[in-house]
């Protein structure tokens, strides 16, 4: 099975067998994570943790390449880049996911 993974606001993940298709269309702009509560971008590392940690994450400094978060009420891990300029979608994807309803993922 190849292709491409297509995520929808909704929610709902689809595969698309090819990418030049009409359905694929949009994928190639700059994706930003936002706080949907306050529809603020998240543009830092400071931001993301403070918003984070007010939804009971905690900071995990058990891999120095990484900065990770993790929830004590669940076995959830967040990890991302040290750098943030190299976050990239599937780490956007995985925090909407561990935080349903709090953020999503928008085309800039």
């Amino acid at each position: 099975m190849s292709g491409v993974w297509v995520f929808k606001q909704n929610g709902v993940v689809r595969l698309v067998d090819s990418p030049g298709s009409d359905s694929f269309q949009g994928a190639g702009r700059r994706k930003v994570l936002v706080h949907v509560p306050t529809n603020e971008v998240v543009t830092s590392y400071d931001v993301l943790g403070r918003m984070l940690s007010s939804f009971g994450w905690e900071r995990y400094y058990d891999d120095p390449d990484l900065l990770q978060f993790h929830k004590r009420s669940t076995v959830h891990l967040i990890s991302l880049p040290k750098d943030f300029n190299k976050l990239k979608p599937m780490h956007m994807f995985d925090i909407v996911v561990k935080n349903r309803n709090m953020f999503e993922v928008r085309d800039m």
